[in-house]
């Protein structure tokens, strides 16, 4: 894994941000936009997602990243939970519903398996140097 630097560097917080612009395209047109409720939700996980990720970067410490990236992991399974909402009401065809489906699933497994690397490595964050 190369160094990173700052948080605009970890793939799944790359990953995450064009989920998020994908999830904003396509919740912002016809009956999708006028369902405020699961919009709004739906829209606010999906930037919980890449937000956590820099946020927990930010903090410095590899215990409380992680913890973020738990939380962002979670916000990433509630977006696929709101997509299912989003098929059933027919907001998105089954190809749109597929394809955001398989990136949040990408972005979940891109967190997961940053977690792991994390709990496996001596490395203890920017404010224990």
């Amino acid at each position: 894994m190369g160094k990173i630097e700052r948080f605009e560097d970890i793939v799944s917080w790359q990953r995450a941000r064009e989920l998020t612009r994908e999830i904003y395209g396509c919740s912002k047109v016809g009956a999708f936009a006028r369902d405020f409720g699961l919009r709004d939700q739906i829209q606010r996980a999906s930037v919980s997602t890449m937000a956590n990720i820099a946020e927990g970067f930010e903090r410095g410490g590899d215990k409380e990243f992680i913890q973020f990236l738990s939380t962002s992991k979670g916000s990433c399974g509630e977006v696929r939970s709101h997509l299912y909402v989003a098929l059933d009401q027919k907001y998105v065809s089954q190809q749109v519903f597929a394809d955001l489906y398989s990136k949040a699933d990408e972005v979940s497994r891109l967190i997961g398996g940053f977690m792991t690397y994390l709990k496996e490595s001596e490395l203890r964050g920017r404010k224990f140097k």
